[in-house]
């Protein structure tokens, strides 16, 4: 516990623990984080829309396996099929931001 007596702030903690920014290990920290974001987007919309993961993938033009993995976080995804599932399958836009 010693280690983490001088950390303060959220951004300590994340670099104490997966290094810093632009390192190979922080990189697969925050594309984790991000997927695992997204993942927990998809599942909230596809909840509120009422629809099973086999009733969007259908609209969406894939499959109920792939979009089990990408709500468990296990899988890649393109843009374009990101796109194509909230806004085909779940009638939603999608924003983006660049940081």
């Amino acid at each position: 516990m010693d280690a983490y007596k001088n950390i303060r702030t959220f951004e300590e903690l994340i670099e104490h623990e997966h290094g810093k920014i632009g390192t190979e290990n922080r990189n697969k920290y925050e594309e984790g984080a991000q997927m695992f974001i997204i993942s927990e987007m998809l599942k909230e919309a596809r909840k509120q829309a009422n629809l099973t993961q086999e009733q969007l993938a259908e609209r969406a033009g894939t499959k109920k396996s792939y979009i089990s993995k990408l709500e468990n976080a296990k899988g890649n995804i393109q843009l374009s099929t990101l796109i194509r599932i909230f806004e085909q399958g779940l009638g939603r836009r999608i924003g983006l931001t660049f940081l």
